[in-house]
């Protein structure tokens, strides 16, 4: 694979067999982004679990210390007479019926994130093969179909994130921007590595948290010392 010049430079500072402690992970990471914008710091968690189980799955959400550093698009399916009340709460979109229409028809995918009212769920439910594969379908346990929909947007706003499996029993989730510095980004992944710890399955047999690495958006990856994140 072709790897460019600041790529390698970067690479240089990191020593790939090593595991790292969180905060010197992060200020490696800080260290080794040369990239002219403030790019996205990343954690990849891999887990003991077999995704294809259904009491093996992890998943959850949580609103990060410091937020992503990213203001995410929200859409809102609800009654009109809740729409001024999403819209109140931040809502980028707010729709029924017209709003499905323009996703089948328009292909309108201006946001980030997609919430429900439970009562909508019987419309929204006729995009499940189109926003499912993009991994906005709202669902009872990210907290994206509930009744409380100006809290679900302000959590959102505030840097709420979702964390799920992927097929290969590994986790990605932005916890932060290079600008935030190794303190806020060790905040945002304790947070984070402790509601997926909280959430282990029961199922979960032998080593749970197989690895973990963290890079920035164009950086290398950095191992952080799992073993001692159980403790």
């Amino acid at each position: 694979m072709f790897r460019g010049k600041n790529y390698k430079e970067s690479a240089k500072l990191i020593d790939k067999q090593a595991l790292y402690d969180p905060m010197e992970a992060f200020d490696l990471v800080i260290k080794a982004s040369k990239a002219k914008f403030d790019e996205t710091v990343e954690l990849h968690v891999k887990l003991g679990v077999d995704s294809r189980h259904a009491d093996q799955q992890v998943r959850g959400a949580i609103v990060l210390p410091h937020g992503t550093g990213k203001t995410r698009k929200v859409l809102v399916f609800c009654k009109e007479e809740r729409q001024q009340e999403a819209l109140d709460a931040g809502a980028d979109y707010v729709g029924g019926q017209e709003m499905v229409d323009k996703i089948q028809n328009e292909n309108f995918f201006d946001y980030d994130v997609v919430v429900a009212t439970p009562d909508m769920m019987g419309v929204v439910g006729r995009l499940g093969k189109i926003l499912g594969p993009k991994g906005l379908m709202p669902t009872p346990k990210a907290g994206t179909v509930t009744p409380n929909i100006a809290q679900a947007v302000k959590e959102i706003k505030a840097g709420k994130i979702e964390y799920r499996l992927d097929k290969t029993n590994i986790i990605h989730c932005p916890i932060g921007k290079v600008s935030f510095g190794p303190e806020k980004l060790n905040d945002n992944f304790n947070a984070l590595i402790s509601a997926i710890i909280k959430a282990k399955p029961a199922a979960a047999k032998g080593q749970y948290i197989k690895s973990c690495v963290t890079a920035s958006t164009m950086g290398p990856g950095i191992k952080i010392n799992q073993s001692k994140l159980m403790q």
